[in-house]
């Protein structure tokens, strides 16, 4: 039987250009915490979100927004909005003696993020001092057995998220927690198989602790498989480190700042992704907790039209 010839390549069907899709998050709202009066409603963030001009958001903290997925479903379609992510803290450093509880905290979040039909779940490692008080809670360097643990139950998490839920894990390094630094992430991705474990590039977090996003991008893009958009302005950085504040109270004094005024620049940190040639997330998190509740909306309604002036 003989083969016909391919169609020409005019013909052929073409597959969609790889896209950064821009959204934002509660954390620009100033919301940290399930419940705490001096956050703004999660009506009103919904409302607002919207009117910005954004079409997805996170979840934000577990029990901020509805978590019946009907209710959820009902309000963030009424308002034209679709979730991008569900996040989850977790402490895995500590052994496998945490992973029953871990695995409960995690599954309750993971089926309301699939049920709102995002792909991806947000894991953040546990704090070595408290975000709101600044109070040590355990040393800030881990030990090699500790690596280990962290390494090797975090692939465990990636894998069973799959497999149970659908969901891809996107580790998040942060501030005041174990996986911050340029250094720290690297042996946290050279320790990890990039088939269970990718990672949330969040840019004001890794400028904050000393990271270069665009070096990040190039040298572990196929890493990279979603975006936190922040910058940090530098003057109260300095001040920051020169007075060694935990990153609660840092915040509460403006370190995390509204583009462009801040860094890094991310007009070059959006280019080196659209690079990768894949589809991203990139969420808007401007931490501002607390913050006065007239201040976030101006704000996301500037920042949207300044990510439009970089091409996304």
């Amino acid at each position: 039987m003989a083969l016909s010839a391919p169609p020409p390549p005019s013909s052929r069907p073409s597959s969609p250009s790889p896209r950064i899709r821009i959204g934002s998050a509660p954390d620009s709202w100033g919301v940290w915490f399930p419940d705490d009066p001096r956050q703004v409603d999660w009506r009103r963030f919904l409302d607002e979100v919207a009117q910005a001009g954004y079409e997805w958001i996170e979840l934000g903290p577990y029990g901020y927004l509805p978590s019946d997925p009907a209710r959820l479903a009902e309000e963030t379609a009424s308002r034209g909005l679709r979730v991008s992510a569900g996040t989850v803290f977790t402490g895995l450093h500590h052994g496998p003696g945490v992973w029953e509880e871990t695995w409960e905290h995690v599954a309750g979040i993971a089926g309301l993020t699939r049920a709102t039909g995002a792909e991806h779940l947000v894991v953040i490692p546990a704090f070595w001092r408290d975000d709101k008080t600044g109070r040590v809670l355990e040393e800030s360097t881990l030990t090699a057995g500790q690596w280990h643990d962290l390494t090797s139950l975090t692939e465990r998490l990636g894998r069973e998220v799959r497999e149970r839920f659908g969901l891809k894990i996107v580790v998040h390094p942060h501030a005041d927690t174990h996986i911050d630094n340029a250094e720290h992430v690297a042996r946290f991705l050279d320790a990890t198989d990039p088939s269970a474990v990718s990672l949330c590039l969040d840019t004001g977090h890794y400028a904050y602790c000393g990271g270069d996003s665009v070096e990040l991008i190039e040298t572990y893009g196929e890493r990279i498989g979603y975006l936190h958009l922040k910058q940090v302005d530098p003057r109260v950085l300095a001040d920051v480190v020169t007075e060694e504040l935990p990153f609660g109270p840092a915040v509460a004094r403006g370190v995390m700042c509204e583009p462009p005024a801040g860094v890094p620049d991310l007009e070059p940190v959006l280019a080196a992704a659209a690079r990768l040639g894949v589809d991203l997330f990139a969420i808007v998190e401007q931490d501002m907790y607390p913050c006065p509740p007239d201040r976030p909306l101006p704000i996301a309604r500037r920042t949207r039209h300044f990510l439009r002036g970089c091409g996304v």
